[in-house]
């Protein structure tokens, strides 16, 4: 069920005369890591809108303090929870999305109610094969106990700075770990596992939809979660549809490049792309 303050945003939206630009978060953050984004796309005339995932809490503290809230959540639910959320909007957005965030935005796009995309290193859906050491290492804190399926899992500060905040120094990684990781869901990543042996995998994406709209990778040079190989398979698969389709690589920048303190330039490509291809 959609939050009091999710439904305050859709309102302000819907009312505001403005472009929308919807935000979508990944595993192991939350709505509010997209704080910076808003204001800046806000700034240069966009109403934003930020859903979490099907009762996400809304702080990083309570997450932390209830990993329970945040087990079992699937692709296909958090995809549903979003197209609710995309309903009630009087016009189609644009949708930003980063990581398992960035796969649901295909996803959403496919189904027609993106009027523009923007993933930024999306987590693989079914179709992308490479298995890159470093995806596997950044995902093994969960997929190495099956009981992690059903639970949700904090990453230590160790594992968090190799997935995450490998490209930051040693003190702006700390500083992030405390601000911003909360349990992650075990399920996605093990649908992610799995998706290229399964043909129902709730991880596929609709790829050839003639209403996708145009869309946009960004993937950061050095992330270790989803390195360039799987951005870029990502991209080639999504070249089948005959709207526009590119990609941009980020250099210097890992998994946390929507949360870190080089996060503007990020923004400023996607916010780049969205006016060209949104009114």
């Amino acid at each position: 069920m959609a939050t009091a303050r999710e439904l305050g945003e859709v309102e302000i939206a819907n009312t505001s005369g403005r472009p929308v630009v919807v935000f979508v978060h990944g595993l192991w953050l939350l709505a509010g890591s997209w704080l910076r984004w808003r204001e800046k796309f806000e700034a240069a005339g966009y109403a934003t809108v930020t859903p979490g995932w099907p009762d996400d809490p809304e702080s990083v503290g309570e997450g932390r303090a209830n990993p329970e809230a945040f087990a079992g959540k699937s692709v296909g639910a958090i995809t549903e929870y979003y197209a609710d959320m995309l309903s009630r909007l009087e016009s189609k957005p644009a949708i930003v999305g980063h990581s398992f965030g960035g796969l649901i935005t295909q996803k959403l796009a496919g189904m027609g109610l993106a009027a523009v995309s923007v993933p930024i290193d999306p987590a693989p859906g079914r179709g992308v094969l490479p298995l890159p050491l470093s995806a596997l290492r950044a995902s093994f804190p969960v997929l190495r106990n099956p009981a992690n399926r059903h639970k949700a899992v904090m990453l230590t500060y160790r594992q968090f700075r190799f997935a995450f905040v490998n490209a930051v120094p040693e003190d702006e990684a700390h500083r992030l770990y405390y601000e911003f990781p909360v349990p992650g869901a075990g399920l996605p990543l093990f649908q992610a596992a799995g998706a290229n042996f399964n043909p129902d995998s709730e991880t596929s994406v609709d790829r050839a939809a003639a209403d996708r709209g145009p869309m946009k990778f960004l993937s950061g040079e050095k992330d270790h979660t989803v390195p360039w190989a799987l951005t870029n398979a990502a991209y080639q698969k999504q070249r089948v549809n005959s709207a526009v389709t590119e990609i941009e690589e980020l250099p210097g920048r890992g998994h946390s490049l929507v949360i870190d303190s080089g996060w503007e330039p990020v923004a400023d490509a996607a916010l780049a792309f969205i006016r060209n291809h949104h009114s």
